[in-house]
Order: structure tokens, then sequence, then C-alpha cells
């Protein structure tokens, strides 16, 4: 990766020379150098990432979907497609499966350096990501994602150490992150993805869901069983929504230690979306988790509330569109 190293310095822009005009032309001569100088570093970047022998490519993380915007021979000769513009996740849950591509994504937005041992075909990788801090983009926040290979000699050895370090600050993080019962994102963790998402999308005004899911009769539940058989359920629960996401972008979460868990689901309808929590409202029941006190029969059942809306314009912030929520506001 020292090609990279190369790669930020030229795009530093280097020494700046002192130039004592003044006047229109002037600013206009330099706008025109400054365009003439990202187009030339975009040009050398693309060069530099076609040259690596690790599969490689470049994501943007302030749009909606976490979009492909460059990637490299080695890396399209592994997955097989054309990826360009593509939404990162989907492109992760194609080559590694839809596990590793959820916790692939919950690093992604948490925006640390990570790393993750994958199989791709029959072929072992450290899969890297790695945010990009360029002060030439102004607003731009991009990760460049790498697939190093998981045999060699002491450069293996050295990347076996980083990834076990950097796994070991991920379990730390993870640990304040998830609810211990269920294994989903805790209350507070949550609203961190969902602040950051919301400001994401506000950008180009796309549409963010959140479905609220309630255990039904679940105090009754825990008066027969007791707690232990009461915490094993909403983990099965938890569990089955987490598989039912449509996406590896899209989060489920625990709400404050109680018979709630909530998916922040980033839709582009809303129908498509009740579609999805009638899904996980049958997926529950086909539990079978024993219920004698359920009014909907004799197994755990869930209650659901939808609600959809277009960042940046109404409502005005994440946290009145979840209130709204919690208010039952939504449908």
């Amino acid at each position: 990766m020292h090609y990279a190293k190369v790669c930020w310095r030229v795009m530093s822009g280097g020494p700046r020379r002192r130039n004592c005009s003044t006047g229109r032309s002037h600013r206009n001569s330099s706008w025109t150098h400054k365009q003439d100088m990202k187009a030339i570093n975009r040009k050398i970047l693309e060069q530099v990432i076609a040259a690596s022998v690790e599969p490689l490519m470049i994501v943007r993380v302030d749009h909606t979907d976490w979009p492909v915007v460059l990637t490299n021979p080695a890396f399209d000769a592994i997955s097989g497609h054309d990826r360009l513009q593509q939404p990162f996740a989907d492109v992760i849950e194609a080559l590694v499966g839809r596990e590793m591509a959820l916790e692939v994504s919950n690093s992604m937005r948490s925006q640390q350096e990570s790393s993750f041992a994958v199989e791709v075909g029959s072929r072992e990788y450290l899969l890297g990501l790695k945010p990009l801090h360029l002060p030439t983009e102004d607003t731009a926040s991009f990760c460049v994602v790498f697939w190093r290979d998981g045999a060699g000699s002491a450069i293996a050895a050295d990347s076996d150490s980083h990834h076990a370090l950097l796994t070991a600050k991920r379990k730390i993080r993870d640990l304040t992150r998830e609810d211990p019962v269920t294994g989903l994102l805790n209350e507070h963790a949550f609203r961190d993805v969902l602040e950051h998402d919301w400001a994401v999308a506000s950008r180009d005004n796309s549409t963010l869901a959140l479905v609220l899911f309630t255990l039904d009769e679940f105090d009754a539940y825990v008066d027969v069983f007791g707690k232990h058989a009461s915490d094993s359920c909403l983990r099965r629960v938890g569990q089955a929504i987490r598989r039912c996401l449509r996406r590896a972008s899209d989060v489920t979460a625990r709400l404050d230690k109680g018979a709630q868990l909530i998916v922040l689901s980033h839709a582009s309808d809303e129908e498509g979306v009740r579609e999805f929590a009638a899904r996980i409202s049958t997926a529950v029941r086909e539990l079978g988790l024993y219920h004698p006190r359920s009014a909907g029969g004799r197994f755990v059942t869930v209650s659901h509330r939808v609600s959809a809306a277009t960042a940046g314009v109404k409502p005005d912030s994440a946290e009145e569109f979840l209130q709204g929520l919690l208010a039952g506001d939504g449908g």
C-alpha cells in the first residue's frame, strides 16, 4: 500500500508558491488551477489504484447507500461484475454473505479503521476499512476498502497482528453499543446511527423509514416464565428481525431495555416497508414461542408501527422523527 502514500502526498498539493498578483483574473486563474489539479489528482489516484495488486475499492460514505466510486482490476476480478455506483453494503453482501455484511456496515458507520477475516471463493482475505481524510475535498468523505491476501510472509504476519489489534478495539467498542440480551444495538447506539444516517440522507432528500415492533402481552410472559426465559424470547425475536432485514445497511436495536425493538430502513417507498414489517410479524409468530396468555393465540406475537420521512424536508430532525413514531404518529 506504499503507492497510496505517494497518492495522498500528491493530493495534498505540496508546497504552495507565493503569488502577489491580485484582481479577478488572478482569482479565475487560481480557480482554474485548482480544478486542473483536481483532475490531475484524480487521474493519478486512478492509476495508483489500478496498479495495486490488492483488490481495492473506494466508497463515498457521505452519500446515501455509500456508493462505490472507484475500483481496480484486482477487485473486478474477485467480484466478477462492474460494481461502480452500487451500494457498498450490497456489494459486500454479494461477496461475503449477509451476516458479515452487517458487521462490516456497522464498522463503516463508526468511521474507524477496521479489519475482518473473510473468504471469497476459495481464498482467504483480510478485509480492511480505512477512512480517508482529504483536505482538498471540502465536505466529501470516503473510505478505502481493500482485500489483503491471507497467505504470505512477514507482511502477512504484520497484517495478522494489526488485524488482532483492530478486532480487539472493535469488540471493546461493540460492548458499549450492544444490548447484552438481544445482541442488537442498544438505544444510545441506535440514536447515534439514526443521527448519522439522517444527516447523510438530508443532503439529497432521500427517504428513511422506522419500524417499531412491540412484543404483545410481554409482561404476562415474564410473569409466567421468569426473566431468564423472557431474555431468551427477546433474543430469538431480535435475531429473527435481524435475519429479515432487507439490506445490510439497515439496522435494528432494542429500546430502553424493554419489549420494543426498532428497525431503521433505507427505504424508497413506505408501502414496501409495511410489507417488510408484515413479513417480520409472520416470522416471529412462526418461531412458535409458546405464550399461554397471548390474546392473539398461543404463541408470541409482535405489533408494529411504521413511519417514513424524507430527510431534510419534514420532520426537522432525526430526534423528531423518532419521537413521532414512539408517540404513535406512525401507522
